[in-house]
């Protein structure tokens, strides 16, 4: 089994084939295995520490052998790979969380390592660096907290539903402790780095990247710092202009995404040391590769698409950019007093979302039979409405993409019409009056129109045009709160549509390959 990319696989595949070896498919994966039994000569922990050297790339593997029936051998360089330990039993796993239920003892492998599992017991040894010798280490058995009773579903449908439920709670929980503002919540050391750094650069993948872009906006709106977001997975195959003075931000629900620890180890690499990890899993390795760490306490999160996750990780970053403010002197205690009042009403304002459910089944059925939707949002929500045309395209697979909706002129109006849905998040901020303007150019072309809007956004509700009313304005943190209404509304489409909401095809939770 494996997970990551063989680089040198076309070589070693014309080395094997000469060798005699005949393969079935193209993959890099075959040839890993090809290679083991080459070097295989009765001791299988042995030939996985011979192949290894030769691979180059990424990878994470688990090796079986038919002679050997007694024991795995695993091994990883870039990929992560984490080793349970049970009663009596030994486990590999990608991700901690797939041990869930399973056992709470955690071994993470470092790189370079290779591990001989056997009944009750394992074996580690450490490639030496640079050399073609391995030396035996001992590595951390870490105790992670039981999720056997966050895993079950209880009187919920699907895990994603239990987990949408779940988001008042997880908000309060990861702001449990914070009684004011100050850099001291990121670490130790984070009072010195967040006085060095003048700029931001946030590096993550899928929800998790809408998350920075979202946390962009507060950054430079409120600590008036500049800062960059960046797709992990394209960061560090472009080039860019390093600054050492950047406090570099990943974001990640697992700590284990491939992409995003790539880019991480590539900003470091170009000098820029000072890194801050927003993530769930507090032994994760982006835990432990950053600096400095903000722990959310989102729980276990076992559906594919995030939905507390992402929430946890906005009420993360909004302290961020308060933190940072706060050092820069540009945080009042007037403001600190009103952000802290605002976040700690956002149980209860999240709560209110969740309750809007009747409404937005009624919106489900009638987008369970589309095979496309637009999603607008301007300012602070075109990051949300990414996220809802994200939700629905991941689990219900409708084609969904999402614009700020003053591009919708610049071309994607040409799609509307009465077959293509038009989702709007239209808050009562400052640019609500140039959405409506937006939201009348749908109307004009035939489209059908659902809004959702705050209590007093002043939208009336007609033909073609659906209104859900949040019950109040949530201000600067109002992104939290619009996100829970598209979350259902991707969720009763799924469910209507009957597809496997929790294990949606040809993705997984944890992406800890490239």
């Amino acid at each position: 089994m494996h997970n990551g990319i063989i680089e040198n696989h076309e070589v070693l595949r014309e080395k094997l084939e000469a060798r005699g070896y005949v393969f079935a498919s193209q993959t890099d994966t075959e040839v890993i295995a090809h290679l083991v039994d080459l070097h295989y000569e009765g001791d299988l922990f042995d030939a996985v520490k011979r192949a290894a050297l030769e691979l180059k790339g990424a990878y994470a593997i688990a090796v079986f052998c038919r002679d050997e029936p007694h024991r795995v051998v695993g091994a990883r360089l870039g990929s992560p790979l984490v080793l349970g330990v049970g009663d009596g039993e030994t486990f590999l796993a990608s991700d901690a969380m797939a041990l869930a239920g399973v056992t709470e003892r955690i071994v993470y492998l470092d790189e370079g390592d290779v591990a001989d599992l056997q009944l009750g017991r394992h074996w580690i040894e450490h490639r030496i660096d640079g050399s073609d010798r391995y030396q035996r280490v001992e590595r951390e058995v870490r105790r992670v907290p039981a999720w056997t009773g966050a895993a079950e579903l209880g009187p919920y449908r699907h895990y994603m539903q239990k987990e949408i439920f779940e988001q008042p709670r997880a908000i309060a929980d990861t702001l449990e402790g914070v009684e004011g503002i100050t850099p001291d919540l990121f670490g130790d050391r984070a009072h010195r780095v967040f006085g060095e750094v003048d700029s931001v650069l946030i590096l993550a993948c899928g929800t998790s990247y809408y998350a920075g872009m979202t946390a962009k906006l507060w950054l430079e709106a409120i600590a008036r710092i500049p800062t960059q977001v960046e797709i992990a997975s394209e960061y560090r195959y472009r080039e860019s202009v390093p600054n050492p003075k950047t406090l570099v931000v990943t974001i990640s629900q697992s700590g284990e995404t491939a992409d995003t620890l790539a880019a991480l180890k590539h900003a470091r690499s170009l000098g820029m040391e000072r890194t801050l990890t927003i993530c769930n899993v507090a032994t994760s390795a982006m835990v432990r590769e950053c600096m400095l760490a903000y722990v959310t306490r989102a729980g276990v999160e076992i559906g594919v698409a995030s939905t507390k996750a992402f929430t946890t990780q906005l009420a993360a970053l909004f302290l961020l950019a308060l933190a940072l403010a706060q050092v820069r002197g540009r945080l009042t205690d007037a403001d600190e007093e009103k952000y802290l009042k605002a976040m700690r009403h956002l149980p209860v304002a999240l709560q209110a979302a969740l309750a809007l459910e009747p409404q937005i089944i009624a919106w489900a059925q009638a987008f369970a039979g589309k095979q496309h939707a637009l999603f607008l949002g301007r300012g602070l929500h075109y990051p949300i409405a990414l996220e809802g045309a994200l939700k629905l395209k991941e689990i219900s697979y409708i084609h969904a993409e999402a614009y700020p909706a003053g591009e919708l002129k610049h071309g994607p109006l040409a799609l509307v019409d009465a077959e293509m849905p038009v989702v709007a998040i239209a808050p009562n901020d400052a640019l609500l009056e140039k959405l409506k303007s937006n939201l009348q150019e749908v109307r004009a072309r035939g489209g059908e129109l659902y809004v959702v809007a705050d209590i007093d956004s002043r939208l009336q509700a007609a033909e073609g045009l659906h209104v859900i009313r949040l019950p109040e304005h949530a201000g600067m943190l109002s992104p939290i709160v619009h996100v829970v209404p598209l979350q259902l509304l991707a969720y009763h489409a799924a469910v209507i549509r009957g597809t496997d909401v929790d294990k949606p095809r040809n993705l997984a939770k944890s992406v800890t390959v490239e």
